[in-house]
C-alpha cells in the first residue's frame, strides 16, 4: 500500500470511529453543545446531523475513503467535494478552538468523540491534503460552488432556528449576542472560508502534481 492510500485509509477509519462514537453518545442522551434540555430521540438525531462539524467530518469521510482506494482519483463534482470536505474541517477545527472549546466542559467519552471530531480528525485531513493531494484539482470555480455548502447550511439553520428557537452554535444565536455579533461573527467565517480558499488555490497551484508513483 502507497504511503498516500495509507494516510487516507487511517484518516477515514478515524473519522468514522469519530462520527459513530458521537452519534452513539447523541442516542445516548449524553452531553450535546448548547442543549439546555433533554430533546427526544429524533430531535437529538436531528441535531446531531446539523452541526457543520458532523458534516465536515462527513465529508471528509466520503473524500478519504475514495482516496484510499484511488489516490489520483479525480472529476468536475468530485473536485467541489474536496475542496468542501478540506475547507470545511478546516474551519470546524478554528471555529471549535477559537470561539467553542473555552465553553465546553468535558470528560470521558464525550471528550474523546470532542478532540477526534474537532483535532484529530482536521490535522489528519488537511496534512493528507498537503503531503499527497490529490493535486493540481484547485480553481475559483470549484472554489465559489464549494462555498455553496456553508452559505446554505447557514441559511438553514437561522431560518430553522427562528422558528424552533435552537442554534446548533452558541454565536449564531441572536438572543444571547445581538444581531450585531451574529453578523460580524457569519463574516468573519466566511472571509476565513475564502482565506483558505486562496490560500489552498495557491498551493495547489505552486505544488508538484500529487500522487506521484510510489508515493
Amino acid at each position: 500500500m502507497t504511503a498516500a492510500r495509507a494516510w487516507q485509509l487511517v484518516t477515514a477509519v478515524v473519522a468514522l470511529v469519530a462520527l459513530l462514537l458521537q452519534l452513539g453518545l447523541v442516542i445516548n442522551g449524553d452531553a450535546i453543545l448548547v442543549d439546555h434540555h433533554q430533546p427526544n430521540l429524533v430531535e437529538r438525531l436531528v441535531r446531531f446531523f446539523a452541526y457543520f462539524t458532523i458534516e465536515s467530518n462527513i465529508l471528509v469521510l466520503v473524500t478519504t475513503a475514495q482516496l484510499a482506494r484511488d489516490p489520483a482519483y479525480d472529476g468536475p463534482r468530485w473536485r467541489v467535494v474536496r475542496i468542501a470536505a478540506i475547507s470545511g474541517i478546516t474551519v470546524t477545527g478554528l471555529v471549535h478552538w477559537f470561539l467553542l472549546r473555552p465553553l465546553l466542559h468535558l470528560d470521558g467519552a464525550d471528550l474523546v468523540a470532542d478532540q477526534l471530531l474537532h483535532l484529530v480528525v482536521p490535522i489528519l485531513a488537511v496534512l493528507g491534503w498537503l503531503l499527497f493531494g490529490p493535486r493540481p484539482r484547485i480553481d475559483w470555480a470549484g472554489c465559489l460552488r464549494a462555498a455553496v455548502w456553508p452559505l446554505a447550511w447557514l441559511a438553514v439553520m437561522l431560518v430553522a432556528g427562528g422558528l424552533t428557537g435552537w442554534y446548533p452554535y452558541p454565536f449564531l444565536d441572536h438572543r444571547e449576542h445581538g444581531w450585531g455579533r451574529v453578523v460580524v461573527v457569519c463574516i468573519g467565517i466566511f472571509a476565513l472560508f475564502f482565506a483558505l480558499f486562496a490560500g489552498m488555490r495557491e498551493y495547489d497551484r505552486r505544488r508538484p502534481p500529487a500522487p506521484v508513483t510510489g508515493s
